[in-house]
């Protein structure tokens, strides 16, 4: 069970630092140029911080835990990690892409570039991690 617990919280840790540089510097900007009207002046940390919790609980259920109990390599883990991020970064944009007038594909490719990214560098990060610590 320890192993399970340092991976969730360095995956989050690192989700959280490394996903607040992505969206200062990275999708922000993009998602400034098409939708600014429709962003807040300031985050509303309760749903974001669902997010964060809830996906990196799915990333320790289906990658790092098989990964940190059945000795999988680190690329295994990245490779997993990012497809599972695409699934769900592709499924908020590309349901916002069919449904919202002002969206668009340099959104969709900004957002979804960076949380396959995002989460595949999260978990491999949580799982060497876990694996020097444990």
């Amino acid at each position: 069970m320890l192993p399970l617990v340092i991976a969730y919280v360095v995956t989050v840790v690192v989700f959280l630092a490394v996903d607040f540089v992505g969206l200062s510097y990275i999708v922000k900007p993009t998602f400034e140029r098409y939708i600014s009207d429709w962003l807040l002046e300031d985050l509303r940390l309760g749903p974001a911080l669902a997010f964060y919790l809830f996906f990196v609980i799915g990333v320790i259920w289906f990658v790092s835990a098989p990964a940190i109990f059945n000795d999988k390599t680190l690329v295994w883990v990245f490779l997993n990690a990012a497809f599972l991020g695409a699934l769900a970064y592709g499924t908020y944009e590309f349901t916002n892409l069919a449904t919202l007038r002002d969206w668009s594909w340099t959104m969709v490719a900004t957002d979804l570039t960076w949380g396959t990214f995002l989460t595949g560098f999260s978990a491999t990060v949580g799982v060497a991690v876990t694996r020097a610590l444990t």
